[in-house]
């Protein structure tokens, strides 16, 4: 008995002994023999939100992947995969022993390969290491060291991690591997999302992946994919009803080509992506880039030679980039294709002027009804002008910004300073680039500092969201970032000037597909731009030469305005009222009574005189008056003449209307003549008497109000009636 127990003892320390030497050995060959890195490839996928490939990238060796786990391929493919190549994949070690012997066993019988026995590991140890991938497999010793490779496998990975090796990395055809690549390139949809016939011929294109693909062999690759079918009722107890459902979906893929949405964009991601990784997630929206890129392909041959293009649309409130062209056709060299526009520095033109209003009204300088100057003017020797070249002489704030004149805004800029304003749009996330050795200057609000239109875009987006600007998101794991760049009724004053001309007596309206929008051009005609905001998007066109050559006749409103509203009109609108609300008046916000040209209320009005009531939008309640004189000192009052006041005039016998001459007294320089309120003519008392002197002919009965106005904001007035005139 204690002989029996002895020698147990002693055989139990040899086996323990074996054991540990069978796991020093296969540790050691484990270093001594490692497994390639399945991952290290160098490849990469560039997806939209929705995991849609944008573009792809090949690994070292050439292939197209797009690394998948099991939960993001449909259900019917993981069964039909595990029931068809692999049934007891999660609970062999790596390899198949009876599988193994009954393929041995039977090559010996019949004198050639009637089954591999592989299992799915040892499918995955082939594609992963380099000595096997062009070996023939039906030999002996690779087919010994594929199993050793799939034992190695099972040591380091779990199940999940193997199986999802497999779905990348699975042979689909040319150079197309792993179901999720093959899904989207052979049947143009994602592998979660896959029919019954669908899953079952991409179980099969792994046999035979040359002889199998679908755009070239699509008769062999169906008769692969049915006999797949069949064995599912042998093995799964799919019914024939089943199968031949299936069965009667024919095979049909479009040629293998690269199909590339917002290459631009996804080379900007690919330079920043981190080392390793294969897939990058881009906050784009697949189907609004085929939508931006579709309406620049369709506009592609109105533009001259060697012209490019660039969009971008941006959900405000997330910040997320849907979609990104950085140029109007990346398959057109001669338009600068590979060169994103949508980074390029360029010159802003007019496009900055919506933020020096915006300022101007936080700093309590105007309201939306101020008279303004557009007159030609020089400021310390800069003499802006329009771009239309003529000056239309006194303006409110809303007109001189809709219409985009220049000198306006210059002499706001002048009293806001170009430092500060350089500052605040810096704050907003619009970088001013001056030319080299150059300081803020008063050119700043014509485009005399370079900008991009992303930085501009995410400015715009201020005015759709309480004055907050906004840094675009390309990436999903992108940090949100706002910034002020303007209060919340500042940014909606200028929001409701540029989408409606700013009239708080105006109808209002409710609707999220308004837009409010600005142009710009550079000077020679070099930049092309429109920027506008929705409730739910802010969108930037810009159109150009990338190499800075002038496009005379091209400018903002003819060739980007066109492409930016039609772009609105096609976007979707966003989750119901979640825009809207920003719509909602600020209480900062008053609607009031001005008296034009004064700028006050009438209670402020000097004598109780206003020429003309409008009504004025008024920020924190402050109705600031007129800026004073624009030129030089004044010499006394300005007194109109011609006509006293409540005066009844009649024509002469026989005639049918009144000659009313009208002069003025007490300036030398400029006259703004209005009637009504509105502007008839203009003189200058500077060219002599005459000239301070305006003849006024009136064919119609009623009362009147004549008004004569000079550029230091001085006015005289006079109420009448035309009596006795005869239709």
């Amino acid at each position: 008995m204690n002989g029996s127990a002895a020698s147990w003892r002693q055989a139990a320390r040899r086996g323990l002994l074996v054991l540990l030497l069978m796991v020093l050995g296969i540790i050691l060959l484990d270093r001594a023999f490692p497994l390639p890195d399945p991952r290290a490839q160098g490849g990469l996928v560039v997806t939209d939100r929705h995991g849609e490939p944008l573009r792809n990238w090949p690994s070292a060796d050439g292939v197209w992947r797009y690394p998948v786990t099991a939960k993001d391929v449909s259900p019917r493919y993981l069964q039909i995969l595990l029931d068809y190549e692999d049934r007891w994949f999660r609970w062999h070690p790596g390899i198949n022993p009876v599988a193994l012997a009954r393929a041995a066993w039977q090559w010996l019988w019949n004198g050639r390969i009637v089954s591999g026995g592989s299992t799915l590991t040892m499918q995955v140890a082939r594609l992963i290491d380099p000595a096997l991938a062009g070996a023939d497999s039906r030999r002996l010793s690779a087919k010994l060291r594929q199993a050793l490779r799939a034992l190695q496998l099972e040591l380091h990975y779990g199940k999940d991690e193997i199986l999802s090796l497999y779905l990348s990395r699975a042979p689909m055809g040319g150079i197309v591997e792993g179901v999720e690549m093959g899904a989207r390139l052979w049947l143009g949809k994602p592998a979660a999302r896959l029919t019954d016939a669908e899953a079952a011929l991409l179980v099969a294109l792994p046999q035979a992946p040359s002889r199998l693909r679908p755009d070239r062999h699509p008769e062999a690759a169906q008769a692969a994919r049915d006999k797949v079918l069949a064995r599912m009722v042998q093995t799964s107890g799919w019914t024939e009803a089943r199968v031949a459902d299936a069965r009667l979906e024919n095979v049909v893929a479009p040629p293998l080509r690269a199909r590339w949405l917002a290459p631009l964009a996804a080379e900007r991601l690919r330079r920043r992506a981190p080392a390793g990784q294969e897939v990058l997630a881009s906050t784009l929206d697949a189907e609004m880039q085929a939508t931006v890129e579709g309406m620049l392909l369709d506009r592609i041959d109105l533009l001259p030679p060697r012209v490019s293009a660039a969009v971008i649309v941006m959900d405000n409130d997330t910040l997320a980039l849907r979609a990104y062209a950085g140029s109007a056709d990346f398959g057109d060299d001669s338009r600068y294709a590979h060169v994103d526009m949508v980074q390029a520095v360029r010159s802003p033109g007019s496009t900055l002027k919506p933020f020096l209003y915006g300022f101007a009204l936080d700093d309590g300088l105007v309201h939306s009804e101020s008279l303004l100057r557009d007159d030609p003017l020089s400021f310390g020797g800069y003499a802006p002008g329009n771009f239309q070249a003529a000056f239309s002489g006194p303006v409110s704030m809303a007109q001189a910004l809709q219409r985009s004149l220049n000198v306006p805004a210059v002499d706001l800029l002048d009293r806001v300073g170009p430092a500060r304003f350089a500052s605040a749009m810096q704050a907003g996330g619009v970088r001013l680039r001056m030319p080299a050795g150059a300081v803020p200057n008063l050119s700043l609000i014509l485009g005399g500092g370079g900008t991009t239109l992303e930085e501009l875009a995410g400015a715009y987006r201020a005015l759709a969201r309480g004055g907050l600007a906004g840094r675009p998101r390309l990436e999903e794991g992108q940090p949100f970032r706002e910034s002020r760049i303007m209060s919340q009724g500042a940014a909606w004053i200028i929001r409701d000037i540029l989408e409606g001309g700013g009239h708080p007596d105006r109808p209002f309206q409710q609707s999220g597909a308004m837009l409010a929008w600005k142009t710009g051009t550079s000077f020679g005609f070099r930049d092309a731009w429109a920027l506008g905001v929705t409730d739910d998007w802010t969108l930037g066109v810009w159109v150009g030469r990338p190499d800075g050559t002038p496009n005379p006749g091209f400018f903002g409103a003819n060739v980007a305005a066109p492409l930016l509203q039609d772009l609105a009109a096609a976007l979707p609108r966003g989750p119901a009222g979640t825009g809207m609300a920003w719509r909602v008046r600020p209480v900062t916000v008053q609607p009031v009574t001005t008296c034009w040209p004064l700028g006050v209320t009438p209670e402020r009005a000097p004598d109780g005189v206003c020429p003309q009531r409008r009504a004025a939008w008024s920020l924190n309640e402050t109705v600031p008056p007129t800026f004073p004189a624009y030129a030089e000192p004044a010499d006394g009052p300005l007194r109109l003449t011609g006509v006293a006041p409540h005066a009844v005039l009649r024509p002469p016998p026989g005639q049918r209307e009144v000659r009313l001459a009208l002069g003025a007294e007490g300036t030398r320089g400029e006259l703004w003549w209005l009637l009504d309120g509105r502007i008839v003519a203009r003189s200058d008392a500077r060219k002599g008497a005459e000239a301070a002197v305006q003849t006024l002919v009136l064919s119609r009965n009623g009362t009147y109000v004549a008004t004569v106005m000079d550029a230091q904001g001085r006015h005289d007035s006079a109420t009448f009636q035309i009596a006795g005139v005869v239709p």
